[in-house]
């Protein structure tokens, strides 16, 4: 990780043939080198004076030990069988020392307040400081999830205000808000299909059809939900093949899973008529609607025949997602699904708000199939989407998807002269452009051109995924990126190209600037250490 002697955290002094930072400290003025915190501290000591362990009190009494004197309980007394046996292993850092370390660290990090986030299929784009601060006033940012229905009317009021846009934005007849993230509304739309199947004694249709453009978490859901998962071919023009579809339909077949716009960041012309042939065959459509803040306000799911689909809040309605959260995936359903849907969920009660936590016989939600959470959902998530969508209205929303669409073409049309754009013959992408490393001369791929871009002070963009496109690149620039933002960014990922096209070896290597060179990604994620241990000191010679 760091160049570390065994005398003091500074780098030692670089042999012959290596790298030199030219630095005695390897800092570059304000590119500060940072060693591991265990580097820095010791486990033998800690930044932080404790008294020395008093004397136990004598067991059963509250006598002079613990009256008198002021003595504490004994440790044992006071912890039972949860006191400290050996010794923890942590660091020993002052706070000052503490504090730097990790504002250290995230100098290091790339983030959406940097710079453009390229990362096609995630939609990373600027989360508007409003949406933050309503999501920070109090009756928001402290509510408990145990506050009493009547002491949290405001936040119910939220909840069901955004579950009535979304089912607007949508066309659709209902939405389960407590779905956490995508992959867990894709879940919840699933169970939600084989809630209604069973429901009609149809338990023999076990097979949910996936498009190989669909999202990869898709057949991982319908496996996880019991289902068998078949693969529906795409057409050179990176579609789904409707007649292979269609072929395959039968009475064993549950429904389909279909991202639109797909994965290859393509609009999927055939979706009504995909709809109608499923239907036909008595199976259910299921959309991945992560790729949605490409036809907001433009599209409605509904009027394409879907019966479910999740929203990422964290994509399409601001918050935009990383390192695994937050996150916050409603699912939309229509009429047919809508007796399936998960509990719980708020409805309003003359001018109260009241949350629906048990199934009621005669009730819309009589044959929910359950809970697929302890609580309702994520507050901070529903307030940022609900300032988002008012903030905007109508006419922002659909420009949301306009620019979103603009730039990702804008992208798309001023690279595909240096690199190959396997679908640009088909017509405007959607809110996503795909490359390919078809081209690149041999001994040069795709992850070479990414990490040349950490050069260039960008983050990569999505690489490797979709598998449909050989070496590919995914670029989403949303549409909150300015003209001059994206034109800094073609004009360095062109530079970057045409580089590694002219054979350039430097590009082998790169990154040369970053904070760390290029490491053996294979072997960290298949060996990845997670525990340190102190390095083997070499014994001095007699």
């Amino acid at each position: 990780m760091s160049n570390i002697n065994q005398s003091g955290w500074r780098p030692t002094t670089p042999q012959a043939g290596e790298a030199s930072d030219g630095t005695f400290t390897g800092n570059r003025a304000l590119m500060l080198e940072e060693p591991l915190i265990f580097e820095i501290g010791s486990t033998e000591t800690t930044g932080v004076d404790f008294d020395p362990p008093r004397a136990p009190a004598k067991a059963g009494g509250q006598g002079e030990s613990a009256r008198g004197s002021g003595l504490l309980l004994s440790q044992e007394h006071r912890l039972g069988n949860l006191t400290r046996e050996k010794k923890i292993g942590l660091p020993g850092l002052s706070e000052p020392e503490a504090v730097r370390h990790y504002t250290r660290l995230s100098r290091q990090n790339y983030a959406i307040d940097l710079g453009l986030f390229p990362l096609g299929s995630c939609t990373m784009k600027h989360n508007p400081r409003l949406n933050e601060r309503m999501a920070r006033l109090p009756g928001f940012a402290d509510l408990h999830p145990l506050t009493p229905v009547d002491a949290c009317q405001g936040a119910f009021e939220v909840i069901h205000q955004l579950a009535h846009w979304l089912v607007t934005l949508t066309g659709m007849h209902s939405v389960a808000m407590s779905p956490k993230a995508g992959a867990h509304g894709e879940l919840c739309g699933v169970l939600a299909i084989r809630a209604a199947l069973d429901a009609k004694g149809e338990q023999a249709r076990k097979v949910l059809l996936v498009p190989e453009s669909a999202h990869g978490t898709n057949p991982a859901t319908a496996a996880f939900a019991g289902f068998s998962v078949e693969d529906i071919p795409a057409t050179e023009a990176g579609r789904v093949n409707l007649e292979a579809l269609k072929a395959r339909l039968g009475p064993d077949v549950a429904g389909v899973m279909i991202t639109n716009p797909n994965t290859c960041g393509l609009f999927e012309p055939d979706m009504k008529a995909i709809s109608d042939a499923v239907h036909a065959a008595g199976g259910f459509v299921y959309c991945d609607g992560a790729n949605f803040n490409a036809i907001v306000g433009r599209v409605r799911p509904g009027d394409l025949g879907i019966d479910a689909m999740h929203i990422n809040l964290h994509k399409t309605f601001s918050t935009p997602h990383g390192g695994g959260g937050p996150g916050s995936g409603p699912v939309v359903f229509s009429e047919a699904l809508t007796p399936y849907a998960p509990l719980p969920f708020v409805e309003k009660q003359g001018d109260h708000f009241v949350l629906v936590e048990e199934e009621t016989a005669g009730e819309h939600h009589a044959s929910s199939f359950g809970r697929m959470v302890a609580f309702h959902g994520q507050m901070g998530m529903f307030t940022r989407a609900l300032t988002y969508i008012l903030s905007h209205g109508a006419d922002g929303l659909r420009q949301v998807a306009e620019d979103s669409v603009l730039n990702a073409n804008y992208i798309l049309r001023s690279m595909e002269d240096v690199l190959d754009a396997p679908f640009a013959k088909s017509g405007p992408c959607m809110h996503e452009a795909i490359f390919s490393d078809k081209g690149l001369p041999e001994g040069f791929s795709t992850i070479d051109v990414a990490k040349g871009l950490i050069d260039e002070g960008f983050h990569p963009m999505t690489v490797y995924f979709p598998l449909v496109v050989h070496g590919a690149m995914l670029v989403e620039p949303t549409e909150t990126e300015s003209k001059a933002t994206l034109d800094q960014f073609i004009g360095a990922f062109r530079s970057v190209a045409e580089r590694a096209k002219g054979g350039d070896l430097a590009i082998k290597t790169a990154p040369h600037f970053a904070p760390r060179r290029r490491l053996d990604e294979t072997l960290a994620a298949r060996k990845p250490v997670l525990v340190y241990k102190e390095p083997q000191r070499a014994e001095a010679a007699e």
